[in-house]
């Protein structure tokens, strides 16, 4: 999965340093990510090198290192030749997993960087903590750490079939799992449970935890759950949600190209028996 990046170590504590020049500032925009992409359609980020000299520093903004590298953000304004801002869903398919999790990674916290600039209580501009990660209202002391939203992704299974599902009205056409966010109060047990319901009107039973995934394009951190249809299998689609809701053999399910999702790796280790 996108977090699965080998024997590299994510330095996920707050330890603010100067930038050297090999390491990575991200800058966003609108859903898209500021990168360099080659003839084979790879996405290169920017170096600190190859933008200092059109950056304000103090727009630039310690996110995170994994192993010696660090990455910064960068609110400002910069335009560079053969850079241009590139949609975020290319770096899905990026070849380095480091260079990939560190993108999405690094979207989840300028989307929130960027819905708390005010504060909520008193409406004063919010601002950076240089100890912890952490926003500070300077009138009135109130603290806003990064959000996280709680989602589930859910293999409903009845024998050798796994409930697929295609979303209506998504970019995404493939295959995915039932899926739907925590709400407050709720157990992830209890949130399979509901959404299974809500989406195609069946129980479950024997609801066991596969994985976890953190998902920065959406804030989410997904958690994985494989249960068993527990009655009936006769589906009832929620049509607001899904295009498509059926049962599927085993056999029938073509290979993942990649599994860099936790979805996609949740079909093919039930394809492949595991489950």
């Amino acid at each position: 999965m996108i977090q699965d990046i080998g024997q590299s170590v994510y330095h996920v504590e707050y330890l603010p340093e100067a930038p050297a020049d090999q390491d990575v500032v991200f800058l966003f925009q609108r859903g898209k990510i500021f990168a360099f992409k080659d003839k084979a359609k790879q996405l290169h980020f920017a170096t600190y090198e190859s933008v200092k000299d059109q950056m304000n520093e103090e727009h630039l903004q310690y996110l995170f290192g994994i192993d010696e590298k660090r990455y910064y953000l960068y609110d400002g304004e910069m335009h560079l030749q053969h850079f241009d801002f590139e949609k975020m869903g290319y770096v899905r398919i990026m070849q380095d997993m480091k260079e990939a999790f560190a993108a999405m990674t690094a979207y989840h916290l300028y989307t929130w960087y960027s819905s708390h600039r005010f504060c909520g209580k008193c409406g004063e501009q919010m601002a950076h903590s240089d100890q912890e990660r952490v926003l500070i209202c300077p009138d009135c002391g109130n603290r806003v750490y990064p959000g996280i939203s709680p989602a589930v992704i859910i293999g409903v299974t009845r024998g050798d079939d796994i409930l697929v599902t295609r979303y209506a009205d998504r970019e995404y056409k493939g295959v995915a799992l039932l899926a739907g966010f925590c709400e407050i109060g709720e157990s992830g047990e209890d949130t399979v449970r509901r959404e299974v319901m809500e989406e195609v009107g069946l129980k479950v039973k024997n609801i066991r935890y596969y994985a976890s995934q953190p998902w920065g394009i959406d804030s989410n951190l997904l958690i994985g759950y494989f249960a068993e249809v527990d009655g009936s299998t006769e589906i009832h689609m929620d049509v607001r949600e899904l295009k498509e809701a059926v049962w599927m053999p085993r056999t029938e399910l073509k290979p993942a190209k990649n599994v860099m999702s936790l979805t996609m790796t949740m079909i093919e280790a039930f394809r492949k028996g595991e489950i």
